[in-house]
Formats: structure tokens, sequence, C-alpha cells
């Protein structure tokens, strides 16, 4: 349910989430539009898009952040090395920034935080280096506090992400193979205490198997686990 009052959430497929909040900031993380299966069909993204976040490297997480930041005119937030990467593929405006560090995004303070997996990028030139995977705490004023874990395994100072931030809701992945599963997920929720978990980077391929379903069935009853669908909104 939408309410004009709320942040929206909206699932793109994959790892693509769009942020709107009641006060008109608009951010997407992850880009990964023209390649992916499970973008959903006819979705036009907003004319304002403020900034786009990049949790990682990887093709199926940058594939459309240059064009959508110069179609859009938005600033790509990265960790340094891979806004420089994005740069270089013609994005005009690029914020680069390292773990622990915060910035302001209209109404959203947007904070880096760890994540544990590789990071590369790749282009028609090889592999490049491009800084190290990351996640990002959304702290939106007079609104939730949300957190992206990006691609990533279970690791313990996720209870720090907890205790510093408190997001009531997470979006984590569950899909297994190249990140977490449903099993690791749910320690996950233990650690962050969330109220809700949003699944993303589950169900685009064929490897990634976990579901929402198989994460609801492990965590504690007071944590609700959103059983959505690309182009499904959340409302926060």
């Amino acid at each position: 349910m939408t309410q004009s009052s709320a942040t929206r959430i909206t699932w793109l497929g994959h790892a693509t989430v769009l942020i709107q909040t009641a006060k008109g900031t608009n951010l997407l993380i992850d880009p990964f539009i023209t390649p992916n299966p499970k973008y959903p069909k006819n979705f036009a993204l907003p004319a304002k898009i403020d900034a786009v976040l990049l949790t990682h490297g990887h093709g199926d997480h940058i594939s459309d952040a240059a064009p959508v930041a110069i179609e859009h005119n938005a600033t790509v937030v990265a960790i340094y090395e891979l806004a420089s990467f994005v740069a270089g593929q013609g994005a005009q405006k690029t914020l680069g920034m390292n773990l622990g560090g915060t910035v302001e995004i209209g109404d959203v303070a947007v904070t880096m935080v760890e994540a544990k997996h590789s990071a590369a990028a790749q282009d028609e030139k090889g592999v490049h280096y491009a800084g190290i995977a990351a996640g990002f705490v959304l702290t939106i004023a007079d609104g939730p506090v949300l957190y992206h874990a990006g691609d990533t395994s279970v690791f313990g100072d996720m209870q720090l992400i907890g205790e510093l931030y408190k997001p009531e809701v997470a979006m984590l992945p569950i899909g297994g193979h190249y990140t977490m599963g449903p099993k690791e997920a749910a320690l996950a929720c233990r650690l962050l205490a969330p109220k809700v978990v949003l699944p993303i980077h589950w169900g685009t391929f064929p490897p990634l198997k976990g579901t929402p379903d198989e994460l609801a069935a492990l965590v504690e009853p007071t944590v609700q686990v959103v059983r959505w669908q690309p182009g499904e909104e959340y409302a926060a």
C-alpha cells in the first residue's frame, strides 16, 4: 500500500531498487536494466533521479549506471575508485566516498558500510580495480532508516551496523551461490534486527535459488519478510 507520507521502495529485479522519499528525493541503487531478465516490462524510471548509488563494480550492478546518470542528470555515488571508473564511461557527475563516510542527498543521509564480496569492474579493455564492495545505510529525515546490503555474505560486523544505525528495513540478498542464501540471511537478520526484510538478488538466474519463503521460515516471527516481485512497491 502506498501512502503519500511514506518512503516508497520499488524492486526492479536483481539488486536494483528505486527509493522515493516523501519529500521527493529519488535514489536508484545498482541499475541493472537493459540486460536484466527480471526488470519489469514497461516500467519507466521517474524523470528526476537525484543519485545513482553503486555497491560494487560487477556488471549486474552497474551496467546502466552511466546511461541513467547521463539521461537523468544524476550524481553517481560510489566508492572512490568505482566512481572514477563510471566517470570514464561518460557520467558527468560523480561523488566518490569510502567505508564509514556519509554524504547528504536531499533529505537522505547516505552512509557507506562494509560488505563481503569481490568488486572488480569490466569493460572492453579488460578487468579493472574498482575499489571494494560496500552496502548503504539510508537515513531519511522524518522517515525510516533503510539498509541495502549490496552483494555480501553474512559477517559479524552486521551487528555493528544494527547498533549504529538501527535499520528498520533491510534489503538483503538471499539467492545464494554469489551471495548469502536464506540460512545466512536469517543470521544477518538476527545481527541487524530489522522490522522488515525486502529480499533481493534472487530468482534472476538459475544459480540464485534462495526464496523469500525459505527465509521467512528461518527468521523470528517479529521480522516481516516481504514476498514481492519485480515492479512491486513497498511503503515504509
